[in-house]
This record gives C-alpha cells, sequence and structure tokens, in this order.
C-alpha cells in the first residue's frame, strides 16, 4: 500500500513541479490568440470552456487505455508501478503537452503536418499515413471489441451490433464538436474518474493488500519471464497510463477548442497525469484483488479471463450494484468515446493533408466516407492481430512526436534533454520490440536489445551535433 500511495502523490507532485518547468520551456504565452478564436467556424474550432475541455480530453486519451493496459502490465509485478510513474511524468506528459501545444501554436494543425514542420517533408508524409492508419485500427478495435461484449450481454447479433456503433461513429466524426462529443463526453469522463475514485477508495478501507516495491519485488514476476521480458514488453503493454501516441492524434482536437495558452499544462499535462492515476489504480487493484501477482497470472491464464472479465468482476464484487453499472460503461461505453474520436481525428488529417476545407457537411462526408469504407473492410481480420500491431504502432508515433518536439525546442534555443531522454529511451523501446517481438523479426532477444540501444544513441548524438537549422 505504502509503494502504490507514494507513487499517487509523486504524480500529483510531477503535475505542480515538473508541470511548470516543461511549461516555462515551452513559453506558454496567455496573450496570444488561440485557433479557437481565429479560426472560429462552428465545427472544428469552437471555444469552449476550460472544465468541459479537460474532461473530452482526458476521455479522449483515455477510455479503455488506463484500464485493460495498467490490468495486463500488473502481471510484471508493482515495478509496473515505476513505469506509470516516471513514465507519465516525463515521457507522456511532456509528449501530450507539447503536441497540443504545438497543435495550438501551428494553427490547430494534425500531427503529421506539425511533424513535417520540424522533421522534413519525407516524414510529413509518411506521418499522413501512418498516423491515418493508426486511428482507423484503433477505430476498428474499439468496434470489434464493445460490439463482441454487448453480444454477450444482450444477444443481439455482433453484425448489428457492428453496424450501429459505425453509424453512432460516423455522426461523431461529422457533426460539430459541441454538439455530440461537447455534450456526452464530460459526462463520460466524470463516470471514468468516479470508477477510479470508488476503486481507490475500496482498497483503503477494504483490507486489500497491494504488493510493495521491493528488492525482491524489483523484478520481472511475470508468470512466464522468458517470452515476456520486461524490456520492451512492459513499456509496450501499458501505453496509455504511461505514455501513447495516440495521444498526440487527439490534442488537436482540444488544440482548436482551447482559449487560452495558459489552459494548457491544465489539459494536456493535467489529463496526462489524471490517467496515469487512473492506471496507477488499475494496476494496483488487480494485484491485489486475485491476491497478488502470480494469482493475478493464474486467473488471467484461465479461458474467458480476459481485461474486460477482470474489469466486470471487480467492480461488481469491490462497487456492488454502481460497480455494475459502471463495468458496462467501462468496457463497452468508455472503447467506444476512443473509437468515434479516432475517426474524427482520421478526417481531420486527411483534410490537413489535402487543405480540405470542413465547413460543409458535404465536404466532411466526401473525406469520411473512405475511411469508414476501409475501417468495415478491417472487421474480418483477426482482432487480436490487429491489436498486437496497434501496440507498437502507438509507441512509434509517440516517438517520432518527441523527436519532433526535441527539434521546436532546440530550434527556439532551449536546453531540449527534457524531451531528448524519453525520445531516446522509446526508440530503444520501439526497435527493440519489432526486432525480437513474435510480430516482428523474431531475433536473439540480446541482439535486438544491443541494436535498439544503438539505434538510440546514434540518432542522439545526431541530434546534439546537428545545427538548428
Amino acid at each position: 500500500m505504502i509503494s502504490f500511495l507514494i507513487s499517487i502523490l509523486i504524480l500529483v507532485a510531477g503535475y505542480f513541479i515538473y508541470g511548470n518547468y516543461v511549461e516555462r520551456k515551452f513559453g506558454a504565452d496567455s496573450s496570444r490568440v488561440t485557433p479557437a478564436i481565429s479560426k472560429e467556424d462552428g465545427v472544428d474550432f469552437v471555444p469552449l470552456q476550460l472544465g468541459k475541455i479537460f474532461l473530452i480530453q482526458f476521455l479522449n486519451i483515455a477510455g479503455l487505455g488506463p484500464i485493460f493496459g495498467a490490468i495486463a502490465g500488473a502481471l510484471w509485478g508493482p515495478v509496473a508501478f515505476l513505469w506509470i510513474v516516471f513514465g507519465c511524468i516525463f515521457a507522456g506528459s511532456v509528449h501530450d503537452y507539447l503536441s497540443g501545444m504545438l497543435s495550438v501554436r501551428h494553427g490547430g494543425d494534425s500531427i503529421p503536418e506539425i511533424v513535417g514542420v520540424y522533421l522534413g517533408k519525407s516524414v510529413k508524409q509518411f506521418m499522413r499515413v501512418f498516423a491515418v492508419l493508426l486511428l482507423i485500427l484503433v477505430g476498428v478495435v474499439f468496434v470489434v471489441g464493445p460490439a463482441t461484449i454487448l453480444q454477450e450481454l444482450t444477444g443481439t447479433d455482433t453484425s448489428i451490433l457492428i453496424v450501429i456503433i459505425f453509424i453512432y461513429y460516423l455522426l461523431a466524426t461529422i457533426l460539430p464538436i459541441d454538439k455530440l462529443i461537447g455534450k456526452i463526453y464530460p459526462l463520460f469522463g466524470l463516470s471514468l474518474l468516479i470508477m477510479a475514485v470508488g476503486l481507490f477508495g475500496a482498497l483503503l478501507f477494504e483490507g486489500y493488500t497491494i504488493p510493495e516495491i521491493t528488492v525482491d519485488t524489483f523484478r520481472n514476476m511475470h508468470n512466464n519471464p522468458v517470452d515476456y521480458p520486461l524490456f520492451p514488453l512492459l513499456f509496450i503493454t501499458i501505453a496509455c497510463g504511461a505514455i501513447s501516441g495516440f495521444h498526440a492524434t487527439q490534442s488537436p482536437m482540444m488544440a482548436r477548442c482551447i482559449t487560452n495558452e495558459a489552459h494548457g499544462k491544465k489539459v494536456f499535462f493535467g489529463a496526462m497525469i489524471t490517467e496515469g492515476i487512473v492506471a496507477l489504480i488499475w494496476a494496483a487493484v488487480a494485484m491485489a484483488f486475485f491476491g497478488g501477482v502470480k494469482e493475478l497470472g493464474a486467473t488471467m491464464a484461465e479461458e474467458g479471463h480476459n481485461a474486460a472479465w477482470v474489469v466486470n468482476i471487480i467492480c461488481n464484487t469491490m462497487l456492488g450494484k454502481v460497480g455494475g453499472i459502471l463495468a458496462i460503461f467501462g468496457v463497452v461505453a468508455a472503447p467506444i468515446t476512443s473509437g468515434d474520436t479516432a475517426f474524427r481525428s482520421a478526417r481531420l488529417t486527411i483534410a490537413d493533408s489535402l487543405k480540405l476545407d470542413q465547413k460543409k457537411l458535404s465536404q466532411r462526408l466526401m473525406v469520411s466516407i473512405p475511411i469508414f469504407a476501409i475501417a468495415i473492410a478491417l472487421t474480418e481480420i483477426d482482432f487480436a492481430i490487429i491489436w498486437r500491431y496497434f501496440g507498437w504502432s502507438n509507441q512509434v508515433l509517440a516517438t517520432v512526436v518527441l523527436w519532433a518536439a526535441a527539434v521546436y525546442i532546440k530550434k527556439e534555443g532551449k536546453t531540449a534533454w527534457f524531451v531528448l531522454a524519453p525520445a531516446a529511451f522509446m526508440t530503444a523501446v520501439v526497435v527493440t520490440y519489432i526486432l525480437v517481438a513474435p510480430e516482428g523479426f523474431k531475433l536473439d532477444y540480446t541482439l535486438s536489445y544491443c541494436s535498439g540501444i544503438v539505434v538510440a544513441v546514434l540518432l542522439s548524438v545526431w541530434f546534439v551535433l546537428s545545427k538548428n537549422k
């Protein structure tokens, strides 16, 4: 329990101390006119209240990420706490803040356009395709998953449920942001927070034992450590609770609604820290509820005992009837609210790339219909395969965004170590993973590990030695 509580306190302190540092380094200026004001169009550029923006941003980047990822990460033991805490503060929050604020500074542009400014036209073209594919993958993942769960709950044919979810996604993609997303997202975001607070209270007052971080537990406690090495698998598995490239695709949506640069720390840095706290709570609950890390691993190994099952049994047991309602929200509504904004971000990314105005409904449909046609076709592919490639692609995107942000900070004549460090670390993670993973090149672990470090070091040296221009 002590390690868990200290971890939460460090995250909160990280917001106030490190958040202020990052904000000063970026140079947030409350006197600047934001895109929400200068480009207001009633569709995507819409001034919104700070509280509403925070809750929308939180739900955009959270959804099921800090729940499912944290439950899976808990299989490695309390060392997962360390990645959530330090990854969230020094990588994820920096990534989210800079991607959001760079979008504000660049007129609300999508992340591929921003990356292109700092890493060149070739990288921009690559990122345009890469980001859209990632967003479509996210949308597909969060269509099939909820539809399958709803089929189990209601008995309705999965195909019918997929069609219904897609219709909702289309509406969320093309309607003005304040008409649908702006109205329901704050409520859903609040529900996700209430669920986390309820579980936190249950942990404190119902006698659960949370594993401590000690000399003995500071290791890979996975039931199959040979096939699941701590590095790099833990850093791919726990993404949304620590750092996630998907967030960089979501932040420009709120960058088009924020009315003061001084709100950036609360919206972007603050939402990420909040997500880290949610991830910590779920990692702790997963370890404590089943009696320990070993017991969690044994339970998860049983047929049908996936993360959705864990959420359902934990909420119903620890939170009672209210928990049952929240569990349904967690495994159904939360992923749906990630899928809809994924498709909306894909529309914005394509429109920005092709310089297509989006004020008219016909123009939004022209971009959206091909996106949904591709997504519908992808629902026929095995869900597990899509999810594995999404996990790696997600962290690759985060890595590229961090390098672009580091170049921006350097071009501004400021010390960029606070961006360079996480960029280099995540480079080692994604390179090692794709070389060693079953869905990658399946190379020797030592060779893959060393290659990841070498690539990270070479890029870091290049960055330090390169001129500002």
